[in-house]
């Protein structure tokens, strides 16, 4: 272990509770206490994993999470997780869209803190196991380099988009419901991650299809699932 992990919140007692825990499990903590010093602190430090707080003074996390995913090198691809105090299922969706891998609502355990840093690093961390590339139409899917080109460009996903992709390329033509894809793709079948897949969904198909209203290459199996159409097949 000794991954470092950034902390950032607003609120002391919440960065040191968590920086015991975390430091307890092995872990390096760096905490900050708002939005820009996340920024700075990402770029220079290249955290292993960041803990976001949603709500910070001035740049808040949505902000910050933008700016990283824009970002060239190791900051803009460390994995987020991402706090939020609102419940709303709409508020969690828009930090996934924007990049988090993951997110906890406020008040949470410590425990499950540590719990969920473990898996995103395990899941982010390791690599597919099918080696190889998948051509389909003007896509090229590089699974061992997570590398995504259209029509010889490439392509900027997320963690979860490319592993989204990944999962569905490797089973042209075969419906995969959300729960099968929340287990391979997020490691477990957390029921709060079902709705998310619907948002990483559209956000795939933004950006590799040409018309993402009707989609040549991610479909929808209405009441199912989602498929990778043959029909986009090498």
């Amino acid at each position: 272990m000794n991954e470092l992990i950034l902390v950032v919140d607003d609120e002391p007692q919440i960065v040191r509770l968590a920086r015991d825990y975390l430091e307890r499990s092995g872990y390096r903590v760096l905490p900050v206490y708002d939005g820009g010093a996340a920024l700075a602190a990402a770029r220079q430090e290249k955290p292993d994993l960041i803990v976001l707080d949603l709500n910070l003074p001035g740049m808040d996390g949505l902000d910050v999470c933008r700016a990283l995913r824009r970002s060239v090198g190791v900051s803009g691809a460390a994995p987020i997780i991402m706090l939020t105090a609102r419940a709303e299922e709409a508020d969690r969706l828009i930090g996934l869209e924007v990049g988090a891998d993951d997110y906890i609502v406020k008040p949470f355990s410590p425990r499950e803190l540590v719990a969920r840093v473990r898996a995103v690093l395990r899941r982010t961390q390791g690599d597919l196991q099918t080696a190889g590339i998948v051509h389909a139409g003007d896509l090229e899917i590089d699974l061992n380099g997570h590398r995504v080109l259209r029509g010889g460009e490439a392509i900027k996903l997320t963690r979860i988009e490319f592993h989204l992709l990944a999962t569905l390329a490797q089973h042209p033509g075969q419906t995969l419901s959300r729960s099968q894809l929340i287990e391979r793709v997020h490691g477990s079948a957390d029921a709060g991650f079902d709705r998310s897949i619907d948002a990483h969904i559209k956000n795939l198909r933004r950006k590799i299809e040409d018309d993402p209203t009707n989609p040549r290459y991610i479909v929808t199996v209405y009441g199912l699932g989602y498929q990778f159409a043959e029909k986009a097949g090498a």
